[in-house]
């Protein structure tokens, strides 16, 4: 067989272990690999498909990012074209990537990414091309899979993170408000608050009450403890409110989320008085080099991914059901986002150890 490979959407702390892992597995059946550069738009670019072998993913197990770029811009089902006149028109472009695909002799395309790369699988899979989807997200919001790779890391991150901003908080009898990723889904949020004993986690699956919030501080400064940690998944919102989004976009493009953990520090400091300071971790989530349990995890998705190709498991995704991977239709895996269970054990454990949800 000849395959090809991509990686699309956000980069994840893993990425490159999956290409490594799928090339090795694929050379010891004899088969070609080639790697499709920035997500489908390589496709369309002059050497944006390049041959891929052991020489040339030996030793990037361990690197952050993708050796073969990513796009969260670049559905071929929605493609920018700039016309001669300075304009921009969205073509669907789908029906050339399957016939790229038959020129270039590929087998099976292994896709890698989240909800939207896959969802984009899914398409093309419906006009006769071979997938096999491998889950990537630092969201951990894919409902098919156990866990998705980078998302330990990126926790791993946040928590490093929040565990410095204790020290000046303490320090300077300040509220701290950290703003992490999750749009949809508050798994990171919640994980890494949790693990750095946050006094207050907000995540959009439970819309918060600043009053509560502002509650939970002035105890603590009662109690002695003039200091306190907040963390924001960029999502949560308050009672019968909306979650918070960037001002000035482009035009054309869809609303971005930010600002959420500004709005709550300002709130805060207006109800408790407390001087507030809020930080933005943003894309340092996603960088650096991934833990060990993402280096493993990604390295068996991908040799996994190459095993359902060698069995004929087309248009479905490699997901972790512990201890074993197993194929999963990749319309059952884009069906629905995993949330944080409202009433599930880890919000449970958290309420237990003194930790507010804003509720």
């Amino acid at each position: 067989m000849r395959i090809a490979i991509n990686t699309g959407g956000g980069d994840a702390p893993g990425l490159n272990a999956v290409v490594r892992a799928v090339v090795l597995a694929a050379e010891g059946r004899g088969w070609d690999v080639v790697g499709i550069e920035r997500g489908y738009d390589g496709l369309f670019a002059p050497g944006g498909v390049v041959e891929l072998d052991r020489k040339i993913v030996s030793g990037i197990t361990h690197m952050g990012g993708t050796i073969l770029g990513t796009s969260n811009r670049g559905s071929p089902f929605a493609f920018p074209v700039e016309r001669d006149d300075g304009s921009v028109e969205i073509v669907d472009r789908s029906d050339e990537v399957v016939e790229r695909m038959s020129e270039l002799g590929i087998d099976c395309l292994i896709a890698v990414g989240g909800d939207g790369s896959l969802r984009i699988a899914r398409e093309l899979a419906s006009k006769g091309l071979k997938v096999v989807g491998v889950p990537k997200t630092i969201d951990n919001d894919l409902n098919a899979t156990a866990v998705t790779f980078g998302f330990h890391t990126a926790v791993q991150t946040a928590t490093d993170a929040i565990d410095k901003l204790h020290s000046t908080a303490e320090s300077h009898q300040r509220v701290m408000v950290v703003e992490l990723m999750g749009r949809h889904a508050g798994w990171i949020a919640l994980f890494a608050g949790f693990g750095a004993t946050a006094d207050v986690i907000l995540i959009p699956e439970i819309p918060y009450d600043l009053a509560k919030v502002a509650e939970k501080i002035d105890a603590r400064w009662k109690a002695g403890r003039e200091f306190a940690i907040i963390v924001v998944a960029e999502g949560a919102l308050p009672v019968g409110g909306e979650a918070s989004y960037l001002e000035e976009e482009r035009a054309g493009s869809p609303r971005r989320l930010g600002g959420a953990g500004k709005r709550v520090s300002k709130g805060l400091e207006a109800l408790t008085g407390k001087e507030t300071r809020s930080l933005v971790l943003g894309h340092l989530q996603r960088g650096g080099q991934p833990i060990a349990y993402d280096r493993v995890l990604s390295l068996r998705f991908g040799t996994a991914a190459v095993e359902f190709a060698d069995r004929g498991l087309f248009g479905c995704l490699v997901a972790l059901d512990p201890p074993d991977m197993r194929a999963v239709p990749l319309a059952d895996a884009v069906e629905r986002l995993k949330a944080v269970p409202a009433d599930g054990d880890m919000v449970r454990a958290a309420r237990a150890m003194g930790i507010s949800f804003g509720d």
